[in-house]
């Protein structure tokens, strides 16, 4: 059974009041129920956003040939292109009738966490490419940091807690599209996953699809409202908060028969920790009601644990 969101179900919240007493709780309580929150108010100009949209479109556009000069071998597809049907979901059987570039963090010459973060490549076809993606990227880390902060009120930490865990930390802007199907086409995009960083940043899409299974067994469409954003707990959040903050299943489904001829294009941004941080659960989300439900790891560690089981890293 599939469900519409309403604002009741998935809160829409407002970073402007991103300090109000009420905000971590509301956050809070809507990533502890559904795992998904509504943000307006973010501070990405939307200008950026829209000239972000028309390269993605520009660059998957471009002749197969051209894209796959831009695979990346032995990268696990941290940079670059990554080809139609390469991705699958964690369990699934079938692979996702998507395609994506993917643009990673750049670190100043000599970094010590460069060896866990290979250098950007960018297409040479596409004017402004570079320019752009790197100023997007940069507004959704600093977006991303700021509704952390909410979240470390939540669990009762400072509002700063997590700056020197995310700083250079591996995160990742995904450039999506979902080439056009046929009539008759199976009804998954992208099979139902759990996305394995601290949490997403989603733009909302022009065509919709977005669906998160609740907790009564439901799954329940997902869309951000207009200029909005849509955030998801990853898996790396639910791993230091004991499951206490759920990584909520969630997919994309084809749209009707009818629709099936237009392209869907997505922004999502991956936040993570830097790769030497440990993921260890908080001492507050451990109780005897919810006890230790697995041991610290390094996020590079788990990052690459992650990345063999969807498919993108060999070994």
């Amino acid at each position: 059974m599939t469900l519409s969101a309403t604002l009741e179900q998935v809160l829409v919240l407002s970073l402007d009041k991103l300090y109000d007493d009420a905000f971590a709780d509301q956050i809070g309580g809507s990533f502890r129920e559904f795992g998904f929150a509504m943000v307006i108010d973010h501070g990405i100009d939307e200008a950026l956003i829209a000239r972000g949209w028309a390269l993605a479109k520009a660059f998957f556009a471009l002749p197969e040939a051209a894209k796959r000069a831009y695979l990346v071998p032995g990268g696990g597809g941290q940079r670059g292109y990554t080809a139609f049907g390469t991705e699958i979901a964690k369990g699934a059987s079938e692979n996702d009738l998507k395609e994506f570039w993917h643009v990673g963090r750049e670190l100043p010459e000599g970094d010590p966490l460069a060896a866990d973060m290979a250098p950007n490549v960018w297409p040479g076809e596409i004017e402004g490419f570079r320019e752009t993606f790197s100023e997007l990227y940069a507004a959704f880390d600093k977006a991303g940091s700021r509704i952390l902060a909410g979240v470390a009120r939540h669990l009762g930490l400072p509002a700063d807690w997590f700056d020197p865990r995310i700083e250079n930390g591996n995160s990742i802007l995904r450039l999506l599209h979902y080439p056009p199907v046929s009539p008759g086409a199976p009804g998954i995009r992208a099979g139902a996953h759990e996305d394995i960083n601290l949490i997403t940043l989603l733009a909302g899409a022009e065509e919709g699809g977005l669906q998160l299974f609740t907790r009564q067994g439901e799954w329940l469409d997902v869309t951000p409202p207009p200029g909005g954003l849509a955030i998801n707990v990853g898996d790396m959040l639910q791993r230091l908060t004991n499951h206490v903050l759920p990584s909520t299943s969630h997919r994309v489904v084809n749209p009707a028969p009818e629709r099936r001829h237009i392209p869907r294009y997505a922004m999502p941004f991956f936040l993570h920790l830097r790769p030497d941080v440990l993921i260890e659960a908080l001492p507050q989300c451990v109780t005897p009601e919810n006890p230790l439900r697995e041991p610290p790891i390094t996020a590079h560690d788990y990052l690459h644990e992650r990345l063999r089981e969807i498919g993108l890293k060999k070994g």
